[in-house]
């Protein structure tokens, strides 16, 4: 009887501690706040909020509210999810890799989703064409590890990709390749 008891006190904790984790309904903008941020913090991606709440651009404003949406049944399987897996391809395609650095002259170090290169060197962070993989996007580049796409440039058009260094002698050292990306949901 006190191990049924104690089984049962411990699915009750467990899930009423995992059901406010797993999602929110909306979120208020606070200053420093970004887009890839927001999205991160609550296991969504950039494209998602920004159709959820119809927005044209990634600037966000202070006291901003934005809204979720997301079915109630992937709230639940996210709140009882046990193990953090690495979530399953759904995509692999090969591209042409060139890689950059926020460590060049005029260069501000800051992405298209608002991360700080120079201020988070270790960063995994692509840079991509979003027609073919949209800002937010999780993916693994043969060579370089699981990264997300969360820059952009002009030069990146179609299959092309841009994986961030932090120093020139390892952006040149990367040179150019030829990889395969798996582009994850």
């Amino acid at each position: 009887m006190k191990k049924f008891i104690m089984t049962v006190s411990s699915i009750v904790i467990l899930s009423l501690g995992f059901s406010g984790q797993a999602f929110a309904a909306s979120y208020k903008v606070k200053a420093g706040d970004t887009l890839w941020g927001v999205a991160k913090k609550n296991h969504v991606t950039v494209d998602q909020l920004k159709k959820w709440n119809k927005l044209s651009s990634d600037r966000l404003r202070v006291n901003q509210v934005l809204q979720f949406s997301q079915p109630k049944t992937a709230v639940k399987a996210a709140s009882t999810s046990k193990s953090k897996s690495k979530p399953a391809a759904y995509k692999e395609m090969s591209f042409s890799a060139t890689a950059y650095t926020a460590s060049c002259k005029g260069c501000s170090g800051i992405t298209a989703t608002g991360i700080n290169l120079k201020k988070n060197p270790n960063a995994k962070v692509i840079s991509v064409d979003t027609r073919v993989i949209p800002l937010g996007t999780k993916v693994y580049v043969e060579g370089y590890g699981y990264a997300v796409a969360a820059d952009r440039g002009h030069a990146m058009q179609g299959k092309k990709i841009d994986v961030f260094f932090s120093s020139k002698a390892k952006a040149y050292k990367w040179g150019v390749k030829k990889v395969k990306v798996k582009i994850f949901r």
